[in-house]
């Protein structure tokens, strides 16, 4: 079973984006094939890749169809430095696909069902959500194998971190996700050392996050040229390659390596 990781935050700016494409290509350089899948209907995938805007039947809308026939609509990322990142696309379009999920039948398992019925080859898949507790993260959070959730130092983003684990609960029992998706951990993100709330904030997260065996990784420090490279439609590794902030991705990099790691060591013994 391969690694489907969901990078959910119900708040705008947390950083999701940016953690998806710089853990794409972290893993990519370690060897693994990985596919990222936008949900966001802001489609901020689409410029932090430096891809043009799809068409709607080129997009994950497109595949949510009860007609999808498993062609899924990949496009190659960063494709001068690398050849393992694919993504499939979101955009407006998603929009309207948000209010069908509601209708149908299927709903919530949607996705989950169309990675069963045509399952991807790659390693690592990795779900980038809106900023919403709506009908898109929940497909996301039925289809994944793990979560991660990444969060600004501001009381405002820890307090909907909050929330956002009272959506995990509540859902994964409503949905009788078995088994359920682990939270690997939280990120905290846009990390200013100057800050004295940055500072208090990162030091009581662990001890917080503890109590419910929830890990807190290394942060992810507050950096222009994040701003500058998904400008460029580049991750920080090919914009900047000798900039310290991409040191800041390696230790939720080499769990989530591990994971896929044993991912496929079960794999290999049931085969």
């Amino acid at each position: 079973m391969q690694v489907r990781l969901a990078v959910i935050s119900n708040a705008g700016g947390s950083g999701k984006t940016t953690l998806s494409v710089h853990l794409a290509v972290e893993l990519a350089k370690r060897g693994f094939n990985v596919a990222l899948m936008d949900l966001d209907p802001q489609g901020s995938l689409t410029l932090f890749c430096g891809l043009s805007p799809p068409e709607p039947e080129h997009t994950l809308s497109a595949v949510l169809q009860d007609n999808f026939d498993g062609s899924w609509p990949l496009t190659p990322c960063w494709t001068e430095h690398t050849d393992k990142v694919v993504i499939c696309q979101g955009g407006m379009v998603l929009t309207q696909t948000a209010d069908e999920l509601v209708l149908h039948k299927r709903g919530a398992y949607l996705l989950g069902d169309c990675l069963t019925d045509h399952p991807l080859e790659h390693d690592l898949i990795i779900f980038d959500c809106p900023a919403t507790l709506g009908p898109l993260p929940l497909i996301a959070l039925a289809a994944c194998t793990h979560i991660v959730i990444p969060v600004q130092l501001e009381p405002k983003s820890i307090q909907g971190a909050a929330h956002l684990l009272e959506w995990y609960y509540y859902h994964c029992k409503h949905l009788r996700l078995k088994p359920t998706p682990e939270i690997i951990g939280f990120v905290p993100n846009q990390y200013d050392l100057r800050r004295a709330t940055h500072r208090q904030m990162l030091a009581a997260l662990p001890s917080q996050l503890e109590q419910m065996n929830i890990r807190a990784f290394a942060a992810i420090r507050d950096s222009a040229e994040f701003v500058n490279a998904s400008g460029q439609g580049l991750p920080l590794h090919i914009h900047r390659p000798s900039h310290p902030a991409k040191s800041d991705f390696k230790e939720i990099a080499s769990y989530v390596a591990n994971l896929i790691g044993n991912q496929n060591k079960t794999r290999g013994k049931k085969s």
